[in-house]
């Protein structure tokens, strides 16, 4: 049977909490004493208490926390029906290939309530160990979706219901002045790159974030927590 590892305390806590299967657990003396949710009996034949040595050889990386697990694949969800859901808050990461930005997007995405995330196939993050671990477990409650060609997809599922905006630093609508409050596909593009050209031009609008200091850009996941927290305010009529 096909399993993902899913590495850390608090991931394979919410691993535990989420929809897929959690198929086996190992666990250290210490994490045994220090997380009182390790021990409760739910677990049953799952657990296994190994030394630290035997989890750094099967992860391949000392970040576990004393605890590593084995779950069933990841599923991705249907990036139509994320866009044809009432009022979507929906994250678009153009080329996004750093596993660490993707989970930190995932953690304030979750938080704050977004409708799903949406990568493209090619040249982007998925949801890896390190992805899950990044965003401390939140992945598992998020849905995240894969789609062949952003700018396609963008441009069958735009309209009044759901309008598309671009993260561009030279936009002249900052966020303040964005309306957020309707259907919204905030699509925001690899740090350095900015959103490509073609996904842009598909894009209704664009919006930029506005900087009072010396730094010229924000990184991608603090971007995307900006305008999702803004999208948030709006909504809740703030």
């Amino acid at each position: 049977m096909t399993r993902e590892q899913i590495y850390g305390r608090r991931p394979v806590r919410e691993a535990l909490r989420g929809p897929r299967e959690v198929l086996e657990l190992w666990v250290t003396e210490r994490a045994l004493k220090a997380e009182p949710w390790l021990r409760e009996p739910g677990l049953g034949t799952r657990s296994r208490v190994k030394p630290e040595r035997d989890l750094t050889e099967a992860a391949g990386t000392r970040d576990h926390q004393g605890v590593l697990a084995w779950a069933e694949p990841y599923r991705y969800a249907d990036a139509y029906e994320l866009a044809a859901s009432d009022s979507p808050l929906l994250v678009c990461l153009d080329q996004v290939t750093d596993p660490h930005n993707l989970g930190a997007v995932a953690r304030t995405g979750e938080a704050a309530g977004a409708t799903g995330i949406v990568v493209p196939a090619h040249n982007a993050a998925r949801v890896t160990p390190a992805v899950v671990r990044a965003s401390a477990g939140a992945i598992e409650h998020l849905p995240v979706a894969v789609v062949k060609n952003m700018a396609r997809y963008l441009s069958e599922v735009k309209g009044p219901r759901l309008w598309a905006w671009a993260a561009a630093g030279d936009a002249e609508t900052q966020l303040w002045q964005a309306d957020l409050t309707g259907g919204v596909a905030l699509v925001l593009g690899a740090e350095g790159k900015g959103v490509r050209p073609l996904v842009r031009r598909t894009c209704d609008a664009a919006v930029s974030i506005p900087l009072a200091g010396e730094v010229e850009s924000l990184n991608v996941s603090v971007a995307a927590g900006v305008l999702l927290y803004e999208a948030r305010r709006q909504r809740n009529g703030g």
